[in-house]
């Protein structure tokens, strides 16, 4: 069966919420409708809708003209094994001690006493080859050269909770608690945990940022956050209660241009600057709360 998307931009979130449901209420209806910031601090918002069959062209030409957005680009979408193709494509990647692979690549994994993470390509975020998990872990990996050895990490967005089984496997005897806003993502998680031989290491839970009893038996000494930026520039005061005096956070999933205003934002909370590495156009933020 095939599928199409309908995608155009406009400014303002108040008008692009509105055009979402504009685009619900035609014929034919969409089986999906998505309304994004577009994260360049541009102002734009892209609004997409998902249909099983082809839209009709008058109609969103009519939508677009009354929201003043950019024409609709419509598109047929081929239908792809995903998963599959992702797989093929995804080398291992390096990161320091860190060696993050897929079980297709088992045979590459090496013997000489690097950190190996089994991570598969699934419907969650983080296999570590997006430059923000990439900076993260590399940030982990300096953090741990130099003598860091937090007693409780928070792995806050946790997608696949690579980042997490990063700090269980060099700290055997620290909590760790993995958190994500999407339950999917959560049981990716477990499987993941599992695969690695961390079953009953790190506790996985749903949870919007600290929104959980468990997480709430602060302090921590290390929370990693690879959100986006506006969520993550939401989370700095409960940031600043939940990390310990001293304790250290890793942030990511902002672009190199949005991160001064992610450190100001920390900076205000209590936090002072530590180190930033951009990878490509990519950032990605260690920070000391005061």
């Amino acid at each position: 069966m095939p599928t199409y998307t309908a995608l155009t931009t406009l400014m303002g979130e108040d008008r692009a919420e509105a055009l979402g449901e504009a685009l619900e209420k035609l014929q034919p209806e969409p089986i999906g409708v998505g309304v994004f910031e577009i994260e360049d601090d541009s102002g734009l918002w892209e609004v997409g809708a998902y249909y099983t069959e082809e839209p009709n062209l008058a109609f969103l030409e009519l939508l677009s003209t009354a929201f003043e957005a950019k024409p609709f680009v419509v598109s047929e979408v081929p239908e792809v094994d995903w998963v599959a193709h992702v797989r093929r494509e995804l080398a291992p990647v390096e990161a320091g001690r860190f060696f993050v692979y897929g079980s297709h690549d088992a045979d590459k994994v090496p013997d000489d006493g690097r950190i190996a993470l089994q991570i598969e390509a699934t419907v969650a975020f983080g296999t570590g080859h997006h430059n923000t998990t990439l900076g993260c872990l590399l940030a982990w990996d300096r953090l741990f050269d130099g003598g860091f050895r937090p007693a409780r990490v928070a792995d806050i967005g946790c997608g696949t909770a690579v980042l997490a089984m990063a700090a269980a496997k060099v700290l055997p005897d620290a909590v760790i608690m993995a958190s994500d806003i999407d339950k999917v993502a959560v049981d990716v998680a477990l499987a993941n945990v599992e695969i690695n031989g961390l079953k009953g290491r790190i506790a996985c839970m749903e949870a919007a940022g600290f929104a959980h009893p468990d997480l709430q038996k602060a302090p921590f000494d290390l929370v990693f956050a690879n959100i986006l930026k506006g969520p993550l520039i939401e989370l700095a005061p409960e940031m600043a209660r939940y990390t310990a005096p001293r304790g250290l956070v890793i942030l990511s999933g902002l672009l190199v241009i949005q991160a001064e205003a992610v450190t100001a934002a920390y900076v205000a909370a209590g936090f002072t600057p530590v180190s930033r590495d951009d990878l490509g156009e990519w950032s990605a933020l260690v920070l000391q709360r005061q």
